[in-house]
């Protein structure tokens, strides 16, 4: 069977790693931008996760002409307005470290109390053919920003974001398990569906 170029429009290392193991078993070719040298960067400016996602997945596969998937995705903090947000990868500045960003948010958050420190991580996916968005996702996932860091596992704030029906952090998840349950995983569950009845309608054709 051909193989379709499917070209992740990210360079984080950990989206690559996790986007790439859940849809290892299609009939594709995973590129991520990391294999590539873009022309240019996309500039993320949208007010929302989606809209950064579309723009990212439109201007890449302009340059490219691959099926381009966009991803963005981040934390939202009740008790900090729903910050970080858009900027959840750069809360402590344009080049901060994971670390940065956790340390940034517990200095936040000290002192309030844990009924207080609901938190959600928010993933939107968009996904272009022939330079048209051809589906778009959102899924959500809700927890808690416990006061520490545990586990070891993760990228980002996972560390210190609490999913209470396991009891863990998503650091202190399996890769496996933490796809089961999280944000993105959720996300990647409808995307495969899609792309399953996608690549099969374009056998027909």
């Amino acid at each position: 069977m051909t193989s379709k170029e499917l070209l992740l429009a990210t360079t984080n290392q950990g989206k690559i790693k996790e986007i790439k193991e859940y849809l290892a078993d299609l009939a594709l070719e995973i590129i991520s931008l990391k294999e590539l040298s873009p022309n240019s960067v996309f500039a993320e400016k949208g007010k929302t996760f989606l809209e950064n996602a579309r723009g990212k997945s439109l201007f890449y596969s302009q340059q490219h002409k691959f099926f381009t998937l966009a991803e963005d995705s981040g934390l939202e903090i009740e008790y900090l307005e729903g910050a970080p947000g858009v900027f959840s990868s750069r809360f402590s500045g344009p080049q901060a470290t994971d670390e940065e960003n956790i340390q940034k948010v517990l200095r936040l958050m000290k002192g309030v109390p844990l009924n207080q420190r609901k938190a959600q991580f928010i993933s939107c996916l968009a996904l272009t053919d022939k330079g048209e968005i051809i589906t778009e996702i959102r899924e959500r996932v809700k927890g808690l920003i416990i006061f520490e860091k545990k586990g070891n596992y993760g990228f980002g704030y996972d560390p210190i974001f609490f999913y209470p029906p396991l009891k863990k952090t998503f650091a202190e998840l399996s890769p496996e398990k933490k796809n089961r349950v999280s944000h993105r995983g959720r996300a990647l569950k409808k995307l495969k569906a899609f792309l399953l009845l996608h690549l099969e309608t374009e056998k027909k054709t």
